[in-house]
């Protein structure tokens, strides 16, 4: 019995993970192959009702809460990561989006991305900021009724897929920091924008890239929050995303640990199952009991949401500790399937995939110093 979970999120949980099961999980290798995100699948999980569920009716969701959207995430990531981004993404640019941006503007876009018509990246690295996200250069000017903007974001999730983006930008002076940054709603078709594609160790089917900005022009109403204030305003939404991203790595660390209980306790060496032998079974237990606390400390984190309560360093705990615990199941896991697991197949491309996130989204010394602020104080923790 979950204490976070109730029976209809249960069942929601069951109705996802049949569908993830049926229609996503057969294609997890091949998608990773041909670097394609399947738009047909997309739109199927908007029919199904499972691309932010938490976002109001008006605008396409059905308001279930947070604790929704992360039982269908992680079902979604146990069946493919990469595919999950879809989920992760849509989470994260909805509740910006829903929260700060002008209703006749952004109700068409967020009806689009709960139908699984529109993907959205979200624009926040530079080449010279990654953990320092608020040193941003991408340069943003008021221009009459319009926004002008020029220069670069890197390491952008979906950057040559995205139909639109949340990006950040300086407004004020470099002094300013981050009260200088304003968050836009840009459309990825607009005269001036082109993208790239990195070659990613995981992740491949969503992809990373850079966008380029040349003299983009977006209407002043595209803007969201206020403007040099959309990096304090509008940021408050990725305590939402890290715990979503703890679940969708824990995801992936669950299905492997099933298969590989499975695997060692049919597999025999010297006369017995290998799970007989504690060297096999006892790191699997470690680790199953680590998963297990993980996951709730997620839930956790989204039940706060949820309710209302603060919840930054709960969020921040999931992040770090997910993605590394993850990692070192999915290794540990391949290792105990020998040459089977060394070989290109499931457990490969799951280390690949979670890898990523130990990097994205928030480092480990990031998280743990966002950590140590909420519990002694930001004048405590100064940098």
């Amino acid at each position: 019995m979950n204490p976070y979970l109730n029976e209809d999120l249960v069942t929601l949980g069951d109705h996802a993970r049949r569908f993830a099961t049926d229609r996503i999980a057969p294609g997890y290798q091949e998608r990773d192959q041909t670097r394609v995100l399947d738009r047909t699948l997309m739109r199927e999980m908007g029919e199904m009702g499972f691309i932010a569920p938490e976002l109001p009716e008006q605008y396409g969701g059905q308001g279930l809460g947070c604790l929704a959207a992360g039982v269908i995430h992680e079902e979604v990531a146990r069946a493919d990561l990469s595919l999950s981004y879809i989920n992760l993404l849509a989470s994260l640019n909805g509740q910006i989006l829903s929260h700060h941006g002008k209703p006749e503007v952004v109700e068409p876009w967020l009806t689009r991305l709960t139908r699984g018509e529109a993907l959205f990246a979200i624009a926040l690295t530079e080449p010279r900021g990654g953990s320092d996200a608020a040193n941003l250069r991408l340069r943003v000017e008021r221009v009459g009724d319009e926004y002008v903007i020029n220069g670069e974001k890197t390491s952008i999730s979906a950057a040559d897929q995205a139909d639109a983006a949340v990006v950040f930008g300086r407004t004020g002076t470099p002094e300013s920091a981050a009260h200088g940054v304003t968050a836009l709603l840009v459309p990825m078709n607009l005269p001036g924008i082109t993208t790239n594609r990195f070659d990613c160790h995981g992740q491949r089917a969503i992809g990373r890239g850079s966008i380029f900005f040349e003299n983009v022009r977006v209407p002043v109403d595209h803007r969201l929050g206020d403007e040099n204030k959309g990096f304090v305003q509008v940021m408050q939404g990725f305590d939402f995303s890290r715990a979503l991203i703890g679940l969708q790595v824990l995801a992936v660390a669950r299905v492997a640990l099933e298969e590989t209980w499975a695997y060692v306790a049919e597999r025999q060496a010297f006369g017995k199952p290998l799970s007989a032998f504690q060297g096999v079974s006892h790191p699997l237990a470690d680790f199953d009991t680590q998963v297990e606390a993980a996951r709730l400390l997620c839930l956790q984190a989204l039940w706060l949401k949820d309710n209302g309560a603060p919840h930054s360093a709960e969020a921040a705990m999931c992040k770090w500790w997910a993605p590394k615990l993850a990692y070192d199941v999915v290794h540990q896991c391949l290792l105990m399937h020998g040459h089977g697991g060394y070989d290109r197949g499931l457990m490969e491309q799951r280390l690949r995939d979670v890898l990523g996130f130990q990097i994205g989204d928030g480092t480990a010394q990031i998280m743990k110093t966002i950590i140590a602020r909420t519990r002694a104080g930001r004048n405590a923790v100064p940098v």
